[in-house]
């Protein structure tokens, strides 16, 4: 039944198939294979998104389509970019920050990308970037919000195996830093060696002046959503509400970037974004109510503890196979696909759950970066208007970054666990 599950899913999905689609129809099937009662669809399909935190997809996928109309990016650029640029580099390091700034407020890696892409690309090339470079640089950094709460991925993660959201936001937070401060560095680096851009002989303290009155509404957005969570002022679910209300604010009221018609169009797109994710969700919380009846975790379990696994050779074997999986499925459907299985395991190998939750977040930043399915790389190939194949390219150098990253996360779990305890 197993080899059945994958050899149908693995065909659906070469056809075309949406994903979500693919894993309800492969659950179907078993279903009436296993001649299991159908009416388990519908209970499944309904329980899988009658969630309270998952209501915090649309909000937040809201924020980061109203906050890709504003000017908040090339307001950020220019506050951080008036004092960094004194060093070779400082204009990629400043686009850096500014991704670390919307992985604060947006939840999502593709949202961040293309939030700070749309004006980063441009205003890296007139400072003699080369274009490859200034789409990678800004794919890798919008990983950062997958990792740096509010995380969507965490949500996900949290409804689907029950795992406290908060919780899990909080241990996002020393990872999230410890990627920040890699790519930060890697990416000054980068630019010091090759040459790129140019740098100030001292810090301009009159444009960073002027700066700070336009760019002080966007500064206190990620003081608002991490700040009110961490108070226990709002829930995650509350805050992203919150958070969409003040992205449509900067943007009609504080920048005036767009109009009421703009809001409107975002707001269809975050619908039809939040449809095709609850998709997946109720597909493969089909595909995992399959499994678990057939006992897949089970039979994993026992075969691994047949050849004496130790905790170190789990962690490697899963994250060797979710780079693996990572290179044909998005991150949401890597999340929905692999969570039910790996957080039934986790624990038998002593492993903890929000540290593995960690893990496998650290395993989606990747995904999203790795050809050909990496969404990252085709949203900025569209921003930059280069072929993926440059973009990709220009992403090799932080690729080895971010293995050294999800390495450290990996086997050192007080990155996870620190701020828990």
């Amino acid at each position: 039944m197993i080899a059945i599950v994958v050899v149908l899913l693995l065909a659906l999905l070469a056809v075309g198939m949406h994903v979500g689609v693919a894993m309800g129809l492969s659950a179907i099937v078993i279903l009436w294979l296993e001649g299991l009662p159908l009416q388990a669809v519908a209970q499944n399909a309904f329980r899988s998104v009658n969630s309270y935190a998952l209501v915090a997809v649309p909000f937040f996928i809201l924020a980061g389509e109203l906050m890709m109309r504003g000017r908040i990016a090339e307001v950020l650029v220019d506050l951080i970019g008036a004092v960094v640029r004194v060093i070779r580099g400082g204009l990629a390091l400043t686009v850096m920050l500014g991704c670390i700034f919307f992985a604060a407020v947006s939840g999502s890696s593709v949202a961040s990308a293309a939030a700070i892409g749309r004006s980063s690309v441009s205003i890296l090339a007139s400072d003699g970037y080369p274009k490859h470079f200034s789409a990678a640089l800004v794919a890798v950094g919008g990983t950062l919000g997958l990792m740096i709460p509010p995380s969507l991925s965490f949500i996900l993660i949290g409804s689907m195996v029950g795992l406290p959201i908060d919780r899990l936001f909080v241990a996002g937070i020393l990872p999230g830093v410890l990627e920040a401060i890699l790519l930060a560095i890697t990416s000054t680096a980068i630019a010091r060696r090759r040459g790129y851009g140019t740098q100030l002989e001292r810090p301009d303290w009159l444009a960073f002046r002027r700066s700070i009155g336009p760019a002080l509404p966007a500064v206190l957005f990620p003081i608002l959503i991490v700040g009110t969570i961490y108070a226990g002022i709002f829930t995650p679910t509350e805050v992203a509400a919150v958070a969409a209300l003040y992205a449509a604010l900067l943007c009609l009221v504080v920048y005036r970037t767009t109009t009421l018609a703009g809001v409107w169009q975002s707001c269809k797109s975050a619908a039809r974004s939040s449809a095709m994710i609850y998709l997946v969700v109720v597909g493969g919380a089909l595909l995992a109510y399959v499994l678990t009846r057939i006992g897949f975790a089970d039979q994993l379990i026992t075969a691994a503890k047949a050849v004496n696994m130790q905790p170190w050779m789990f962690l490697i074997a899963v994250n060797l196979f979710l780079l693996l999986l990572g290179m044909f499925v998005d991150g949401i459907s890597l999340i929905v696909l692999t969570a039910p299985t790996l957080f039934q395991m986790a624990p038998q190998f002593g492993v903890d759950p929000i540290h593995m939750a960690v893990i496998l977040t650290a395993n989606v930043e990747i995904a999203t970066l790795t050809p050909p399915i990496g969404l990252n790389l085709f949203v900025m190939s569209g921003i930059a208007r280069i072929p993926v194949e440059q973009v990709a390219r220009g992403v090799m150098p932080f690729y080895g970054i971010r293995l050294v990253a999800l390495l450290l996360l990996t086997f050192v779990p007080w990155f996870s666990l620190a701020l828990l305890r």
